[in-house]
This record gives structure tokens, sequence and C-alpha cells, in this order.
């Protein structure tokens, strides 16, 4: 989910779209396999001279689909929906699957960057980003940041240019 070229204003230029870190998906991935599993093991052993065998399995079934909705879908429409945006002007953060919520950080007002990274975040390449801004929000903390040192310069670069009011060191 990123803002569609006619949503940037004059002059502003898209440097970098991503959504959240696929680690994320880690435990949606192995919930859907276990269920999966789970659920072809439930119907093998459903025995199908039982006289309500047929309804058995589409209960299993959709218990099946409910588990698979809740713990796989769900999540991952979640992350695909999360996405974060940083232009030449703002930093803008869009989150929601049904609704849908947008921040715009402008970079004229951001004071402070930070990132904090564990032991096995360094490993993936992710980390915990921390915006702070002249804004009523204040500060906003980004978890699972992709490629996180590579954000962080860039925002910075990004930053030395709105306060010398050039674009791309012009």
């Amino acid at each position: 989910m990123t803002i569609p070229d006619h949503h940037l204003t004059q002059g502003e230029r898209r440097v970098r779209s991503f959504n959240p870190h696929w680690k994320r998906l880690v435990v949606p991935f192995i919930a859907l396999i276990l269920i999966a599993a789970a659920t072809g093991v439930a119907m093998y052993y459903i025995p199908g001279t039982w006289e309500y065998a047929g309804w058995a399995r589409i209960a299993v079934a959709v218990i099946g689909l409910l588990l698979l909705t809740t713990w796989s879908f769900i999540p991952y429409l979640q992350w695909k929906n999360t996405g974060y945006v940083l232009t030449t002007h703002r930093f803008t953060i869009s989150t929601g699957v049904l609704n849908k919520s947008t921040d715009d950080i402008p970079m004229t007002k951001v004071n402070t960057v930070s990132s904090d990274q564990t032991f096995f975040e360094r490993l993936l390449g992710c980390g915990t980003l921390t915006v702070e801004s002249a804004s009523e929000r204040g500060e906003i903390v980004l978890r699972d940041i992709p490629r996180i040192q590579e954000v962080r310069t860039e925002l910075f670069r990004l930053l030395e240019d709105a306060g010398d009011g050039e674009v791309d060191g012009r």
C-alpha cells in the first residue's frame, strides 16, 4: 500500500516504499501449515461408515477455514496493507484492511530519529524506528522496519535536504 503518484505534491518524489519486515509472516505461515495438517488428519480419521461423517467433515472444514482466516489470512492482509512511504517532503504511514489510517510526517517537522535492533533483528536486517516530530502525536514508533540502516540513512539525508531547503542535494 503506497501513495499513488497523483497524491504527491509538485516537486515531491517518492524515495522509498516498503511494507513491514517479512518476519511478521513467520507465525501466520506456521499456523497455516499446522492448521492445514490438523484439518487433513481430522478428515482422515473421520470414519467413512459413520452416519454423520459428511456433517463431521463439513464441521472440520468450516473450523479449519475459520482458524486459517483468523491466524493466517487476516495477519497477512494486515501486513500487506501496512505501508511506509518516504518521499522528498514527508514520511507516510498507512495502515488498515477495511478502514484505512494514514499519518503524514512532514520532513520539516521531524526532530529526532532513532533506531533499536535486537540481536535477532540485526541478523535479519530489520528493527524499530522511532520518529519524533513537532506535532500533536509527538513520537511514532514503527516496528519491524526492513533494511533499517538504509531507511535511517535515507531519512537523515532527506532531513538535511529539507533543513537546507534543497531537494536531492540541489
